[in-house]
């Protein structure tokens, strides 16, 4: 019994081996694209990680590339500076409330148009509307500041124009420069330009749910609210937690428009600097305007760790609670 099972082993090993490289080659395509973007991956995601250890140093852009591991081991000291920042407190609560503001709006918002285009009957209407919704998603935000700018500015915005030229206001309204405007502004156009494009995830997920549903509650006398509410939502419920725990996970990037530095920095001047800083555009100035690596490198690490934390925070709480998680 020991000799057939020494004799058949070696047989079946051999035999899944052969297979496995058969069907390898197979796909070979498939795992040369594969290859290529963990070869992407690698130099680009991971590669650049050691770059965190300047978070640590007394990094000087003259020691070169080398000088990233060569440099005085400083610890936590440029972690220490910018939590003791005079403008730590206004930094932090402008990148939360920007944050929260857009998840509080920009996340409903897509999850409503597709229940409504799911609504709509006439498909040559449904179709129109995608389109002219998701369009401004391919847009870039340098474009779409200069569309604010020809829109709102004091001197040549046409919506100022019109105002005047109506009588309804005797003076521009300061929208690009007032601080008070710059929550409002970041926002609406962050909806207006991104909820068109997570539209169409939350349509595919209404997509994938089984028709004859609606009939029988059609029959069994269930209203179109009723029919949501029972079914589109429930039927919606994974993809909806899954988009929650990746926006919450990028919360202080700007959620799913993830554009909070962009507006910030293109948006942000020095009249509105008061609500238009964040921790991302002022990582950015100190480190390229004042040459200040290493203490650029400790904010964005304080910010990628919260958002790790944030991530997996969210995947608990949604697993324990509706049972669906990411991981």
């Amino acid at each position: 019994m020991d000799l057939n099972t020494q004799v058949t082993e070696p047989k079946l090993a051999g035999k899944s081996g052969s297979q496995f490289w058969k069907r390898f080659k197979k796909q070979a395509t498939l795992h040369v694209f594969v290859g290529m973007g963990m070869i992407f991956l690698l130099i680009f995601a991971y590669t650049p990680m050691f770059g965190i250890l300047m978070a640590f140093k007394d990094y000087s852009i003259s020691d070169g590339i080398g000088g990233i591991f060569t440099s005085e081991w400083v610890g936590l000291r440029h972690f220490d500076e910018f939590v003791h920042d005079y403008q730590f407190g206004m930094i932090v609560r402008n990148t939360l409330v920007l944050s929260l503001l857009k998840v509080l709006f920009t996340f409903p918002a897509p999850i409503l148009l597709a229940i409504l285009l799911n609504e709509v009957k006439s498909t040559a209407f449904k179709r129109v509307v995608q389109t002219v919704s998701y369009l401004p998603h391919f847009i870039s935000w340098v474009v779409v500041v200069g569309i604010a700018f020809s829109l709102l500015s004091t001197d040549i915005g046409m919506v100022n124009k019109l105002l005047m030229g109506l009588g309804w206001i005797d003076k521009p309204l300061d929208i690009l420069t007032n601080p008070n405007s710059f929550w409002g502004l970041a926002v609406g156009s962050a909806v207006w330009k991104e909820v068109g494009w997570w539209t169409i995830i939350f349509l595919a997920s209404i997509a994938g749910i089984n028709p004859s549903l609606y009939e029988a509650a059609q029959i069994d006398g269930a209203g179109r609210l009723a029919r949501i509410r029972h079914i589109t939502i429930p039927g919606m419920q994974g993809t909806i937690v899954v988009v929650l725990i990746l926006t919450i996970g990028s919360i202080l990037g700007g959620g799913m428009v993830g554009s909070n530095f962009e507006q910030a920095f293109l948006l942000g001047n020095s009249i509105n600097n008061p609500t238009s800083e964040i921790v991302q555009t002022y990582a950015f100035k100190v480190g390229l305007k004042d040459g200040r690596f290493s203490y650029a490198a400790a904010i964005d690490l304080i910010q990628s760790v919260i958002s790790v934390i944030l991530i997996f925070s969210s995947n608990f709480i949604a697993k324990r609670s509706s049972g669906s998680s990411l991981f």
